[in-house]
């Protein structure tokens, strides 16, 4: 038995989910998000609540009964919620704007590093030194934070760079004379 699989996604009010075979669709405020089930699971819609459950007892199955389960969950609260990622800069000189729909980093090269922001994403500078992207698809806000952070990731010795909030970043000390 899975542990996470085993518990029904609740459906919050403002969302409408609709299983159709093998596609689940969810509709909120925020945006639609569709999941292709593959051929191990099956999903329905009882009570208001979204129930997964594997289709026979192989070990495939019971893999992606929790994944699944935590992929429609996912789906439910991006489109009600929402999520977000908050990026911090830390160094001289180093900074963003958002200009259209582009983002714009200096951090130390000769150019300043252009990202075009995809579909889908809302990335805003409140400061210079930090970013917060938001969107529908957690998937995706984690793969422009990863994108982003990419251009620049904080180095060890003086933890300058680009980081997430919250992160930690493992100093080591530097040459001794």
């Amino acid at each position: 038995m899975s542990r996470v699989g085993k518990n029904p996604v609740a459906v919050p009010s403002g969302v409408t989910v609709a299983v159709d075979g093998r596609m689940v669709t969810a509709k909120g405020k925020l945006g639609e998000l569709k999941l292709n089930l593959g051929d191990q699971v099956t999903a329905k819609l009882q009570d208001g609540k979204l129930v997964c459950a594997p289709v026979n007892d192989t070990k495939k199955a019971r893999m992606q009964w929790g994944t699944t389960r935590n992929l429609m969950r996912n789906m439910v609260q991006g489109v009600s919620q929402g999520f977000k990622k908050n990026l911090e800069i830390n160094g001289v000189g180093y900074r963003a704007a958002v200009q259209g729909k582009t983002l714009q980093l200096q951090l130390g090269y000769s150019h300043d590093v252009i990202y075009p922001i995809p579909e889908g994403i809302q990335i805003k500078c409140e400061k210079p030194t930090a970013i917060s992207i938001s969107g529908h698809d957690k998937q995706k806000v984690g793969q422009v934070a990863a994108e982003i952070r990419s251009y620049r990731g904080p180095e060890p010795y003086k933890g300058k760079g680009i980081k997430y909030e919250g992160e930690t970043i493992l100093r080591k000390e530097g040459k001794k004379k």
